[in-house]
């Protein structure tokens, strides 16, 4: 059993070595002459992540390419909110507001939170040149306690194509709860 999970990550690790080289090197059909010169490059360590390598947690990771659509810019009024004291039950809303900045229509493509207690509405529609919209977050800190730090990743068609909204509170128990019910005594 010890052994088919070593293998099973030794192929994992292989493939995602696979892929990484892959996406640095842009292979593609056509890889026969990407692939003949780098077949004349120096040998390298098979295992050497590049600086902005997903392997590396003290790197985030390189922004996907989300589609082909003109780039444009976006600007949030601000992009942390701190809700400050809040109670365990309590659901808290913030509206992040932004301006199209750009030249070119902005489509939100996704806002994505970092749980499923921190959950964004944005707006489906394009954002024409110099308008403004609004990415509502509800934060719902159930089964929370203590200081709390959330994000929302939004994915647009600017550049860079993600911007990661921040949320902060600090989460104290519903005075108002009903108590856990005490153990059965056997």
């Amino acid at each position: 059993m010890k052994d088919n999970i070593q293998i099973g990550l030794l192929v994992l690790i292989a493939g995602m070595v696979g892929y990484q080289i892959v996406a640095q090197n842009g292979v593609s059909n056509s890889a026969p002459s990407t692939m003949a010169s780098s077949a004349q490059a120096p040998a390298a360590n098979p295992f050497a992540q590049p600086a902005n390598s997903a392997f590396d947690p003290a790197v985030p990771p390189a922004t996907p390419i989300t589609s082909n659509k003109a780039r444009t810019a976006v600007k949030f009024t601000k992009e942390e909110h701190d809700f400050g004291k809040v109670i365990s039950t309590s659901e808290n809303t913030h509206k992040f507001t932004f301006t199209n900045t750009g030249t070119e229509p902005l489509i939100i493509e996704n806002a994505q939170g970092s749980c499923g207690c921190t959950v964004p509405e944005y707006p489906k529609a394009p954002i024409p040149p110099g308008g403004t919209g609004e990415i509502k977050v509800v934060y719902k800190p159930n089964g929370q306690s203590g200081a709390q730090q959330k994000t929302v990743t939004v994915t647009a068609n600017t550049e860079p194509n993600q911007t990661v909204l921040r949320i902060k509170a600090d989460v104290t128990p519903d005075p108002n709860a009903p108590a856990p019910a005490a153990p059965a005594i056997k």
